[in-house]
């Protein structure tokens, strides 16, 4: 059918991720895991003090995604995450930006 979302298509998601998550090695974490997972995107810290996480693959891949940033590094603690969808990018990579 045209124009339906199958579960294997890519979604885009932006979360801003906040607590304990600089100095505490978040970004790579978070990029490892985007890595193992297959999730194309990135991350960077943000001047509050949160992290913000673009990022695209599957609907599924990306609840798993989630599932490990809530955890985070040892050292980190997650308060919060506000989450809106955005356009899947055509990035082939998960990168941390500086």
């Amino acid at each position: 059918m045209v124009g339906r979302v199958s579960a294997e298509d890519p979604v885009g998601v932006r979360w801003r991720v906040r607590g304990r998550v600089q100095g505490v090695g978040f970004r790579w974490f978070t990029r490892n895991a985007a890595r193992e997972l297959g999730v194309a995107g990135k991350v960077r810290n943000l001047a509050d003090g949160s992290v913000e996480i673009e990022a695209v693959a599957p609907e599924g891949v990306l609840k798993h995604f989630k599932e490990r940033v809530l955890e985070g590094p040892p050292g980190a603690r997650v308060s919060g995450v506000d989450e809106e969808a955005m356009p899947a990018q055509d990035w082939d990579r998960f990168d941390i930006e500086r």
